[in-house]
């Protein structure tokens, strides 16, 4: 699934090619995704000149000059590409908008869990973001943070900071590499965790996510970027999906254990 980084990564992608430009067309084929794309969607699009683009959580947004925004979600399978207008079409390529210079973005999600809504401007927050927690990059995100939150959960640490309301972007394999920087066990007790340790976690979810981001996200199944290109930053991962293998830092077997349904990885030897 997408994460954060690989979100950050198509938003960095389509930047360049969609700001400024008009919207000259807009076609769905298949509007029956996880939220379905409403019946007027391209005469409310058509026309209008995408100012810029922003990104909250795995949301990306394409504010337009009237201030509505078009939210579009990737789901678990969904890619955003720029293309030439015209361009094949391939198996479930559900929704393009034709811009004024012969360039296209393309969406294409094979499993329909993703989604392309309009926020109108003077609406309320849109449903889909409330409840959102910080920015991990925020200056409201930090140890303090974190350490006030946590007083008084038994839950496991990471299931605690995978939290979207706690903080956002701390999916699965993030959540298991800053935890491995940090030195905390995945399984430990949010509200064990002293404040000096949340302050290193804090810094590591950071640099996990600026690293990913830089790297192009991780190729994990069917992530790709705008241009299709895969991300990298699992070549440089330190616990997740290695069970068994020498962990980098003290060369200890790394363990694969189970908290929440999810595949957790973490070093018993660096990770108290």
């Amino acid at each position: 699934m997408p994460e954060l980084p690989e979100v950050e990564t198509v938003r960095r992608g389509i930047e360049p090619h969609v700001l400024g430009r008009r919207i000259e067309r807009v076609v769905v084929r298949e509007s029956r995704l996880r939220w379905p794309v409403e019946s007027g969607l391209a005469q409310q699009l058509i026309g209008r000149r995408i100012e810029g683009t922003q990104r909250r959580g795995k949301y990306l947004q394409l504010v337009l000059d009237n201030a509505d925004r078009l939210l579009v979600h990737l789901g678990m399978s969904g890619r955003l590409f720029v293309l030439r207008a015209g361009h094949a079409l391939l198996k479930h390529d559900h929704v393009d908008i034709e811009l004024d210079d012969g360039a296209m973005l393309r969406f294409n999600d094979p499993r329909r869990f993703g989604a392309v809504l309009l926020w109108r401007a003077g609406e309320p927050l849109h449903p889909l973001l409330a409840g959102m927690g910080p920015e991990p990059f925020s200056d409201t995100f930090d140890g303090e943070y974190l350490y006030a939150l946590s007083r008084g959960r038994r839950a496991p640490v990471k299931t605690f900071i995978m939290d979207g309301g706690v903080v956002v972007g701390a999916g699965n394999i993030y959540a298991a590499e800053s935890l491995f920087r940090a030195g905390i066990k995945p399984t430990r007790a949010a509200g064990d965790v002293s404040r000096p340790r949340y302050d290193r976690l804090a810094q590591a979810i950071r640099e996990v996510l600026a690293a990913a981001i830089e790297q192009g996200g991780t190729t994990l199944r069917d992530y790709a970027g705008a241009d299709g290109a895969p991300g990298y930053f699992q070549q440089t991962l330190d616990v997740y999906g290695r069970e068994g293998l020498p962990c980098h830092a003290c060369g200890k077997p790394i363990r694969r254990i189970v908290i929440g349904q999810r595949s957790s990885f973490y070093c018993p030897h660096c990770q108290r």
